[in-house]
């Protein structure tokens, strides 16, 4: 059986302010309407023969990712939640013990890994790349997929290929990403590939090579996954036993160190979509160049991408530059500097910043909230409930609420009562009063909350009961 292996780890912090931490670059509609995590399930659905995938990701992240795939129609026959980020390697290593530890994957499951937040542009091209690796992949070969190079780029690592080998070549070397001379010697060379990240090998010779050369890594997935607890349709990966697991990507835990792996050549317009640069070479532009999306005023300005999201943003004279606007914040920077964007996200992280970590509106299992105002004792939040959704019931023991319906029907429990209110219709949540509210009709629900108090941390929030089970939680 051939399994795809969605790895949703990241945070993309080279495309902030879009992408954010409890917002990932993977959960984003960049290239269309479909996310880039929809399109990597599409895409995978598309090799023949391939089953259902098993996904990793954050935990934080998993009720937004569930929502998305099963948006595509995409059923996952695992969804495997790291409770804090190990790198590539590790989720490789749990998903491989998923695909054996499921009885109808067979005795030694192949695991097509691909990470959810790279552009593809042709799927055929992927596809038969995937069945030229196939053959050397069951007779124990570690596949990877080499770019061919259209550009001597520096943001990429490099493998080199024994060349005159067949279509799956032996690797030569791997190569840390390189200055531009060196770039431009690779690409004229011919031997050298863009290191894509992706792989195909069998679920258990995985395994074993990395028992071979990362042995603490491979126990300690081993007994995070043997500890795992099932939560819905998730399996939670034990916190302790995962938290202790060395942190390396696979290249340098194994790819770099086996003598097992081979490299296919794939033309398929690949790209990470790792930085604004990235993101504006991958779209098409007007005749001066610039990419645009939203509501954008473009004067004299050129090679540059605007994007609005929610107010219009109007530029004079720019050249080569990147605007990006979201509700909370702005960003400007030459395109030459979209690497740099990371050290503007680490420095957001440091101060404690929320715009690091979330939008104004925040996505939940049973809808999303907005946060409108706020200021010294309140706060104002809209809240956009889906029909059929329930909130958890929940207390406060800082903060009381003062709910306004704005349209739809609201169930609203409030301690022992039970009672429904419409459009213009309020009610009160005094501190410490058990409550929870739902939409019981069938169109969206929209409240705006004003909580008042000393303190409105999601941490504050006393989960009694939830269907979502975030019993105990403030996720």
């Amino acid at each position: 059986m051939l399994i795809p292996v969605i790895l949703s780890g990241g945070a993309g912090t080279r495309l902030w302010p879009l992408s954010r931490e409890l917002y990932p670059k993977q959960c984003l509609a960049l290239l269309g309407e479909r996310t880039l995590i929809q399109d990597t399930a599409l895409r995978a659905a598309r090799v023949p023969g391939a089953a259902a995938p098993i996904v990793v990701c954050n935990e934080a992240h998993r009720f937004l990712v569930a929502g998305q795939l099963q948006g595509v129609g995409v059923t996952p026959r695992a969804t495997l939640l790291e409770p804090v980020g190990r790198n590539t390697a590790p989720a490789v290593a749990v998903a491989a013990l998923a695909a054996l530890a499921d009885p109808a994957a067979g005795a030694d499951p192949l695991l097509l890994v691909l990470p959810a937040d790279h552009l593809l542009a042709d799927v055929a091209a992927f596809a038969a790349a995937v069945a030229a690796g196939l053959p050397a992949a069951r007779s124990g070969a570690l596949v990877t997929f080499g770019i061919v190079p259209t550009a001597p780029a520096t943001g990429y690592g490099y493998i080199r290929r024994a060349m005159g080998a067949g279509v799956a070549a032996p690797v030569a070397a791997f190569v840390e990403k390189p200055d531009a001379a060196t770039a431009a010697q690779f690409v004229a060379s011919g031997e050298y590939l863009w290191n894509s990240g992706m792989f195909l090998f069998g679920a258990r010779r995985y395994l074993d090579e990395l028992a071979r050369l990362a042995p603490a890594m491979h126990a300690a997935c081993a007994a995070a996954f043997g500890a795992a607890t099932r939560d819905l349709d998730f399996i939670r990966l034990a916190a302790t036993e995962f938290g202790a697991c060395p942190a390396d990507s696979i290249d340098y835990a194994v790819m770099e160190k086996t003598s097992a792996a081979v490299v296919i050549a794939l033309a398929a317009g690949w790209s990470d979509i790792g930085s604004w640069t990235a993101l504006h070479e991958s779209l098409p532009g007007d005749a001066t160049g610039n990419v645009t999306r939203g509501d954008v005023l473009a004067e004299d300005t050129s090679g540059s991408l605007l994007y609005a999201t929610d107010r219009l943003v109007a530029t004079v004279g720019l050249t080569d530059h990147i605007v990006v606007e979201t509700r909370d914040a702005v960003l400007v920077a030459p395109r030459g500097r979209a690497q740099d964007v990371k050290r503007l996200v680490a420095r957001l992280q440091a101060g404690q910043r929320p715009e690091a970590e979330t939008h104004r509106q925040v996505r939940q299992p049973w809808g999303s909230f907005t946060s409108l105002d706020s200021g010294p004792g309140y706060q104002v939040k809209r809240l956009s409930i889906l029909p059929g959704a329930v909130l958890s019931l929940q207390l406060h023991h800082r903060r009381s609420e003062h709910w306004i319906v704005v349209s739809g029907t609201a169930r609203v429990t409030r301690g022992t009562e039970v009672f429904l209110l419409g459009a213009n219709e309020t009610t009160d949540i005094p501190v410490g009063t058990a409550h929870r509210v739902e939409n019981p009709g069938t169109t969206l629900l929209e409240i705006i909350e004003v909580q008042t108090g000393s303190y409105f941390g999601e941490d504050d929030i006393v989960r009694i009961e939830d269907r979502y089970g975030r019993q105990g939680r403030t996720d």
